[in-house]
């Protein structure tokens, strides 16, 4: 497999490949954001964001030439979580805020610069694996490697929003803490059904964090 960082020849590829084999993200089956091949403009306007960070990751199939998986990073700096919630509030689309919204604000809620004492957050934002390739440890690779880039640059702490069960057992094994545990079935609306009835086993959503030391990455 070869492993490259995104840059913007890449771009329109990575929104496909997303549009494709992002849809069974839970968070997205729960709120409906949109369905297999379908198009969501305001996500992939923040998949645009990230990916012109500079610090995204995809993966190759080097006999096929398409994307296997991809890893998408960005930086969090001071004050964006409470930023992007007021901006949050000129957008209309009630499935982007029940989602976006959701992290937003439990990110706010758990003022990780402060709790840290930094001014950047190196933030693995959305790990997706093409299903012909799950199982075979390319999601944990692409964990390794972005942890890796983010030790290059100089950041000493990373953040995950894991809205997957899947995602929080991968970053256990590369010792991510959880600072924040929400569960899906906590929310419901005025009618008593639930807001985000993800499927099994994605039952809650956490954010994980993990401190750098000088030891390399382990698995």
């Amino acid at each position: 497999m070869h492993f490259e960082i995104v840059d913007e020849s890449r771009y329109d590829e990575v929104l496909n490949y997303l549009r494709n084999h992002f849809h069974d993200e839970p968070l997205n089956v729960a709120v409906g954001l949109f369905k297999k091949g379908q198009t969501c403009q305001l996500l992939e306007n923040y998949d645009m964001d990230t990916m012109r960070d500079g610090y995204s990751i995809i993966a190759i199939d080097p006999d096929t030439n398409k994307i296997a998986g991809a890893m998408l990073n960005a930086i969090s700096s001071l004050g964006d979580p409470e930023l992007e919630l007021e901006r949050m509030k000129c957008i209309d689309d009630i499935e982007f805020h029940r989602l976006m919204g959701l992290l937003l604000r439990h990110n706010s809620d758990a003022q990780l610069f402060r709790k840290y004492n930094v001014e950047k957050i190196f933030e693995l934002r959305i790990l997706s694996v093409d299903s012909d390739y799950r199982g075979r440890g390319l999601g944990q690779e692409l964990v390794k490697r972005s942890e890796e880039l983010a030790r290059e640059h100089g950041f000493t702490v990373l953040k995950v929003d894991a809205t997957s069960f899947f995602t929080q057992k991968i970053l256990e094994k590369f010792g991510f803490e959880t600072v924040k545990t929400v569960v899906y079935h906590d929310y419901r609306d005025a009618d008593g059904k639930y807001i985000y009835n993800t499927p099994p086993p994605h039952d809650t959503y956490k954010i994980m964090t993990k401190v750098l030391s000088n030891e390399p990455v382990h698995v």
